[in-house]
């Protein structure tokens, strides 16, 4: 099996290094690692339009891209690599991408840009930053993505791809709970930007942190990890608002058109 792995915090960030580790030793497993150059968190899918974009090697043979983790992903698959990777993984990111995060996360950019290209993808995430337990979770992941090779899970009609957001909480091996499917839970709003003054006068403003959870009930990811097991929630792209497509069909088409309301 041939991996492309990513992340969001950089190359050289302990989580796609102990992930890097963990999935190379396993046998059959061949990984190759393109990665942001710099921590790129926060970056989603954005993509280098209007810039040039370098690649170098490091010497432990991962290569670094000066672009977002999407940028990476599209690099490898458009030409950097010269094979189709069967699987592409992100992570093991510094901290959780749950509910509303995921259409922030970089991690799951990366991930998100292979299943664009028609690859399954795996993004991985610990729970609380500061990489406790990192080598138990990259072990835990190692045994999901083996788990999922070998047990061909995900390959709907057509043989889709498919995409899977996985948060692990930050405890041993031992402690991990069973993996739980689960759906996105809601956060509350972020918190109050923070405004600073320059040395030289100019006003600052930093990004408030992610709010607290507004939706953690039963069957969401925030309500598994927070018991101690290990979320798995299937994403998709299509974000179509399918259930309001006939209210919009039937109560604005005629304003819409410019034909106005009908009349008797």
């Amino acid at each position: 099996m041939k991996i492309l792995l990513c992340n969001d915090d950089g190359y050289q960030a302990p989580g796609i290094c102990a992930l890097h580790a963990a999935l190379a030793a396993a046998p059959g497993v061949q990984v190759e690692v393109v990665a942001p150059e710099r921590n790129n968190s926060a970056k989603s899918n954005a993509l280098t339009l209007h810039a040039p974009l370098f690649v170098h090697e490091a010497a432990n043979g991962f290569r670094y891209v000066s672009g977002t983790p999407a940028d990476c992903v599209h690099l490898a698959l458009t030409g950097l690599l010269g094979y189709r990777p069967d699987l592409v993984v992100s992570g093991i990111n510094n901290g959780a991408n749950m509910g509303d995060d995921t259409l922030y996360s970089g991690t799951v950019g990366a991930a998100m840009e292979g299943y664009l290209f028609g690859i399954p993808a795996i993004a991985f995430s610990q729970v609380q930053k500061g990489w406790a337990h990192l080598e138990d979770a990259a072990l835990k992941a190692r045994d999901i993505v083996l788990g999922v090779a070998a047990g061909r899970v995900g390959e709907g009609a057509g043989g889709q791809p498919w995409l899977l957001n996985i948060n692990i909480p930050n405890l041993p091996l031992a402690q991990l709970g069973r993996v739980k499917v689960c759906r996105l839970g809601r956060r509350h709003a972020a918190e109050k930007a923070c405004v600073q003054v320059s040395p030289h006068g100019d006003t600052m403003y930093w990004i408030g942190g992610a709010g607290p959870a507004l939706d953690a009930a039963e069957g969401t990811d925030f309500h598994a990890t927070a018991s101690g097991c290990v979320s798995l929630t299937p994403l998709q792209v299509d974000l179509t608002d399918h259930d309001r497509l006939a209210y919009w069909h039937q109560g604005l088409a005629g304003t819409l058109t410019g034909k106005g309301p009908e009349r008797p």
